[in-house]
Parts: C-alpha cells; structure tokens; sequence
C-alpha cells in the first residue's frame, strides 16, 4: 500500500459533522483559519493552495487587518488631511448625513462593490441630491483608497465609472441693468459689495477678509489677501484664499472709484486695518443678516430663487469676454488657477488688466446708456443725502 503524501503547505481535519478545516501558517507566523469550512477535502485543498500562491506572489494580506471600524477610520482620516475649516466641515457633514448611516457599523473588509452600489443607489432615489452624492461617493472612495493603500483592504471597493463626477447646472446671468438694480435694491451700505462680486470679480469669502489698507484709489482697486468663510456655527474661519492664484489685485472699472470713496468715508471700520464691510452695528456681517437683504433685492429685482451671490461672478466674466480678455485674463481676475505650470508661463500683468476693466468700463457705460439707466451713485446730491 502505498505511503500517503506529506502535506508540505497548511493542514486539513474532518470535523464530527463530516466538514473539513483548513489552516495554515502566516507570513506573520500567525495561524489562521480558514474562514468557513468545506464539504470536501478537495475545496479544503483548492483553498490553500490559494493562500499559498498569493504569499509566493507577495499578494497576501492579513486577513483581519479590515477589521477596523469604518466610522473611527473614516473620522481619523479626516483630522489627518489637517483641511481647511470649511473643508473640514463639508467632509464631517457628509459623512453624518450621508455616510456614516449605512457604513458607520461596518468593518473596512465588510465595505463591498454591491454594497457601496446599493447604498449609492438607494441615496439618490431618497434624496435626489445627485451633486452632494456625489461628493459623498468621493468622499468615500478617498477614504478606501487610503485603506488600500495601508493594506488594511486589498482593493479600493468604489468602482462606480463616473459616480464622483458633478454636472453642474447652467448659471444664469445678470445683466448690466439687474446688477445696477440689485446694488441699488441692496442699499448704500451693501452696493459696494454687489459690485465688486460683478465685476471684481471676487467671492463672498473674500469680500468678508477685505480691509480698509486693502483699497488702492488711485489705481480703483482691492488687493485679496485672505479670506473668512463662515461655517454653519456662524463663526468666521479666517485664512487664505482658495488657492494662491486667489491672492490677487482686482482692478476695477473707472466708474466704481466714486464708490470706493463714498463707502471708505461712510461704512468702513474707521481704523488702518479695519474690516471694508460691516454690518449697521458695526460688527463683521453675518451670512443670515446679509442672506435676507439679498433675497428681498433678488425677488425686487425679478431674478429667479436660485441666482445666488456668488453668481454674480458670471456677469463680470462675460463682460471681461466681451471686452477682449483672454482666458488667461479671466483667470488672474478671477483667482482661478489651473496646473502650476500653466500659472508659471503664462502671464497677464497689471496693464493687462487695466485693460480689461477698461473694456468692463465701456461694456457697463454703454449698457447703462442703452436702457437709459441712472445708477444711484450718479443721482443728486439731495438723493445721495437721503440714502445716507
């Protein structure tokens, strides 16, 4: 009878209930088992001769390394990026709101392609939010991939083609007419601000950290040093800009120095550094304050519900267009950046730019001419009285 052949990788017993077991022995020196028994001493086999090739490929992981939780990961990974705070809040509020429900429990291993597919799935028919799930998907995925990367997963599990990806809706547009309109609307304390959101163009954020020092009236326009978003605690965040292409001077059209002068002498803190826009009391504006004043202004002036602040941005980027700018102009007045390479070689000095707010200048003059239009800072001086 012949001699039955030595085992030289793992071990196989039948168990009482007539199931086999397999196990072996680690990289690690660690024991382990397989996972679930099998009917036949063949799978047992097929089994290990698996774990086997994985570990002569260096494929092999520690099967219990995804067995950390996804909340306390997820969470950590987020205080580890150190973002910046209105980051920081979008990640934690996403994750409360859109992550942590379904995959708050879980193990990382535990975390699976038809798992992420259905928990994707059943977000958009409950919310139909499909920007913000979005975000929430490469929230996620950031997060695994982090985990694949530790070695605590042997694969990212987000494989959805094109489910991080936003389709951004068209913006609308105001016109020169409605921008005049909705700075009137807004009052002479906050017409400075409309403007300068049109045709500056600067964000919201950026408008909040601008100072007294920041304005230069003999060339018409502000420098953007920083900014101070305000998160949903209504504490302002100050810090730099979105990106270092954001630290800019905005030169402005000729038309806007009158009010640079009437708002420096009548609104702006009186000190050196003071803030450029406060509120009637005299404190930093807050975003609900200032939130409900637009909203009246928007519906005055006849602009749908959704055209926010920011999106009076569009309006000086179509002007600037229209005015001969280039893309690269857009972008230093805008302080968007693309790759640093770009930003490296290409170049739109400071003449440029008045150039292009001199284009701006014109495009306005000539709009306002057109509809026969009279901006309040042109009006009496009997009228500019009475506004103060």
């Amino acid at each position: 009878m012949a001699a039955k052949k030595k085992r030289r990788f793992g071990r196989i017993r039948k168990l009482p209930s007539g199931r086999y077991q397999a196990r072996y022995q680690g990289p690690d020196g660690i024991d382990r088992p397989a996972p679930q028994t099998f009917a036949s001493a063949r799978d047992a086999d097929d089994w290990l001769a698996e774990q086997q090739t994985e570990i002569r490929r260096g494929e092999w992981a520690d099967p219990d390394a995804g067995a950390v939780n996804f909340e306390e990961y997820a969470l950590q990974w987020v205080k580890e990026r150190r973002l910046s705070p209105t980051t920081d809040e979008l990640y934690r509020r996403l994750l409360r709101l859109h992550l942590l429900p379904t995959f708050g429990g879980m193990d990382l291993d535990e975390i699976t392609p038809p798992r992420v597919r259905s928990w994707r799935s059943e977000r958009l028919d409950t919310t139909g939010a499909h920007t913000t799930i979005a975000k929430a998907y490469r929230l996620l995925k950031a997060v695994m991939q982090t985990a694949a990367d530790d070695e605590l997963i042997r694969r990212n599990p987000c494989r959805i083609r094109g489910a991080g990806k936003e389709v951004a809706e068209e913006r609308p547009t105001a016109t020169v007419a409605q921008v005049d309109a909705l700075a009137d609307a807004m009052g002479p304390r906050w017409r400075l601000m409309v403007y300068v959101a049109a045709y500056g163009p600067a964000r919201p954020e950026e408008q909040a950290a601008m100072r007294r020092r920041d304005v230069d009236l003999e060339h018409v326009g502000i420098w953007v040093r920083a900014a101070e978003p305000e998160l949903t605690t209504g504490r302002r965040a100050p810090g730099d800009t979105k990106s270092d292409a954001g630290r800019r001077f905005l030169v402005l059209p000729a038309f806007m120095g009158k009010d640079l002068k009437r708002h420096l002498a009548w609104y702006a803190e009186k000190a050196p550094d003071g803030l450029l826009f406060v509120g009637e009391k005299g404190a930093p504006f807050r975003r609900s304050s200032f939130g409900r004043k637009w909203r009246q202004a928007r519906a005055k002036v006849g602009l749908p519900d959704n055209f926010r602040f920011y999106d009076l941005r569009h309006t000086g980027h179509t002007l600037s267009t229209q005015s001969g700018a280039t893309l690269k102009d857009t972008m230093v007045r805008a302080g968007q950046s693309s790759e640093r390479a770009a930003l490296i070689y290409q170049h739109s000095n400071l003449e440029r730019q008045r150039e292009v707010a001199d284009g701006i200048d014109a495009c306005v003059q000539a709009e306002r001419e057109k509809a026969g239009s009279v901006p309040d800072d042109q009006a009496s001086g009997t009228q500019r009285a009475r506004d103060a």
